[in-house]
């Protein structure tokens, strides 16, 4: 049976989210093994995978091999187990308590560039 890959789902529309795709593809191994989904206009899709396409541009989404949706710290968790040199960080972010900061401040610097494009309204 062939391993399952992982989808990462990525905002093709935020040239940051882009930039960080094509790192994290260029230091994969086995990238073969990972499918890469643009949720750019792809709103009925997320639906019926069960992400809420509003949620899914301000947090990462990742299904794994199971075909299970993790997202914010989880997902980035999950990446990081993928490269060997970044697993110490993956067990450093999910410590409970470093793992609420990262929230916070990936949700609010998210939020600051979703409403610097006009992609959503800003809370000031």
């Amino acid at each position: 049976m062939p391993k399952r890959k992982l989808t990462i789902f990525y905002d093709g529309a935020c040239p940051s989210c882009v930039d960080d795709r094509d790192w994290f593809e260029h230091r994969v191994r086995q990238s073969e093994n990972i499918d890469w989904f643009d949720i750019t206009g792809r709103e009925d899709e997320l639906r019926a995978l069960g992400i809420d396409p509003y949620l899914a541009v301000r947090e990462l989404h990742v299904m794994n091999a199971k075909g299970e949706i993790l997202k914010e710290m989880d997902a980035y968790i999950l990446l990081c187990r993928q490269l060997w040199y970044l697993r110490p960080l993956a067990w450093f972010m999910g410590l409970p308590f470093v793992k609420i900061r990262l929230s916070r401040w990936y949700r609010k610097t998210v939020d600051q560039r979703l409403a610097a494009q006009g992609r959503i309204e800003s809370d000031k």
